[in-house]
């Protein structure tokens, strides 16, 4: 019996298009849903107080731009509290395929507007590239409100897959981007580390003087220099190099414990937190996700049955 021979570069379709369950997709927009949520509770004072910000300090970014001056208070409030309402929908999967870009537009103005007065949340970009992305798959095919009124769940399928290689195709092109980021305004004098290590120096001190929460080991640490060539090459090349994660399953799980431990360094040397990544949401695509979320679901759904 002769073997039947694979179309060519079938290989590749089967790694950005794999067949691969619903609950996988969903679990993500359940995960990055719950987490957004509680971002913008936490962020809230820091995000409506950009109203009392001084209107010579509105520098626009984003979609803002549209705007010449500050928007009316009443815009700001509007705008948070939609993203609530829409966000809350995303979560849960209700109307998803037009719940989901409302959430993403009220959230993408939310940030923006707050980062519009002279600090940039570099934090937040890639929670927001996958709400973005999510929006624009079928996530809600399972985990959802929307998915109740259907007889059954769909069978695995390549559009599942093809919305979860999107999500990790995202997360490693943010990581390529900042490491381009780092040559086009270095160039290779990164790789020395003198740069990193005045950069540690600086923020950390500029901390101390205003009385902020600063770094004790990264002012230890920048007594020591012969170590920053090291990190400097370290966190350079896991940049540049994420896309080996999207190579292969267990390349991937590996690349992101690798970059969950540089995210974990960043908070040690310089007290800078990047939530959406050290709670490991922003990595979940590279794993099944639904093994966590699919118990949660389950109770919060025999919840809502009870509640209805």
């Amino acid at each position: 019996m002769t073997q039947k021979k694979r179309p060519p570069l079938e290989w590749a379709h089967d790694l950005l298009r794999p067949a691969l369950p619903p609950e996988r997709l969903a679990s993500l927009r359940v995960l990055t849903g719950f987490f957004t949520l509680v971002y913008l509770g936490a962020r809230g004072p820091g995000i409506l107080a950009a109203i009392y910000q001084a209107p010579h300090l509105f520098q626009p970014v984003g979609p803002v731009k549209l705007l010449s001056a500050p928007a009316a208070p009443a815009v700001t409030y509007t705008f948070y509290a939609l993203a609530w309402v829409f966000g809350l929908a995303f979560f849960l999967g209700w109307r998803f395929r037009l719940t989901a870009p409302a959430f993403t537009f009220c959230l993408m103005w939310v940030l923006a507007y707050r980062n519009s007065w002279g600090m940039v949340f570099h934090t937040e970009n890639l929670m927001m590239l996958h709400v973005t992305l999510l929006s624009l798959t079928d996530a809600g095919a399972a985990y959802s409100l929307d998915a109740r009124r259907r007889k059954a769940t769909p069978a695995a399928d390549r559009r599942f897959g093809f919305g979860v290689r999107v999500l990790c195709i995202g997360t490693a092109t943010a990581y390529v981007l900042a490491g381009v980021a780092k040559l086009k305004v270095t160039g290779l004098e990164w790789a020395g580390g003198d740069i990193l290590r005045n950069h540690i120096s600086n923020d950390n001190l500029r901390k101390l003087l205003l009385g902020d929460s600063y770094s004790e080991i990264g002012m230890w640490l920048a007594k020591t220099p012969w170590v920053f060539p090291y990190l400097a090459v370290f966190s350079l090349a896991l940049e540049l190099g994420a896309p080996i994660a999207l190579l292969g399953d267990r390349l991937g799980k590996a690349w992101c414990l690798v970059t969950w431990s540089f995210h974990f360094g960043v908070l040690l040397v310089m007290w800078i937190f990047f939530p959406y990544n050290l709670f490991f949401i922003a990595f979940g695509s590279f794993f099944a996700a639904e093994r966590l979320v699919g118990p949660v679901w389950a109770r919060l759904k025999r919840a809502l049955g009870r509640a209805g």
